[in-house]
């Protein structure tokens, strides 16, 4: 099963993802982990995200895509996935080509997307204030709720109310796998 979990900052993807993947028995991974180890890789591709990365920069649409692509072409893959982080904007969600069989949207207000961040200080990133945690809620209407849009209308996409416990939200997407993919 290839899944997509998209969501707000703080809308609990990298939890869901990892409890998905013990239950389902698929790697989870998220585009940052993917270009941070990509970064390690003393090849070309490792050294253009090694310098766009240190740069605070991100990746263009097109080698994002690239990149996204030929790390799932890897055998740890074949089997499915649980991917968090992409597709991030519209381009790369009409272009990327792996046959996703649902988009999993944990959906979540802006308020509760900035109350969890601020609660969990000890995970914040270093650069994590009130304004950037806002600009990053604000860059995930413009640039990733188009995406919702995209994967809607091929009936790809499963709503899922984020605002949940960790169990209940679990809970829920288990649910609806079970009811459209028998699992």
């Amino acid at each position: 099963m290839k899944l997509i979990l998209i969501g707000m900052p703080g809308s609990g993807k990298s939890t869901q993802g990892n409890l998905l993947s013990k239950e389902l028995n698929i790697p989870y991974l998220s585009t940052g982990d993917i270009f941070r180890t990509l970064s390690k890789e003393p090849t070309p591709t490792g050294r253009y995200i090694k310098e766009i990365i240190d740069k605070g920069s991100l990746i263009p649409d097109d080698k994002t895509i690239q990149i996204v692509t030929e790390y799932l072409s890897r055998s740890d893959y074949k089997d499915g996935y649980i991917l968090d982080g992409f597709p991030r904007t519209s381009i790369q969600a009409m272009n990327f080509k792996d046959n996703i069989d649902y988009v999993l949207y944990l959906s979540i207000d802006d308020v509760e997307s900035l109350n969890r961040l601020l609660k969990r200080q000890d995970k914040l990133r270093q650069d994590d204030t009130v304004n950037t945690i806002k600009k990053r809620i604000e860059i995930f209407h413009k640039q990733t709720q188009p995406v919702l849009d995209f994967y809607k209308p091929k009936g790809l996409l499963q709503i899922v109310d984020g605002s949940k416990s960790i169990e209940g939200i679990h809970q829920v997407i288990i649910d609806i796998l079970k009811n459209i993919h028998e699992i």
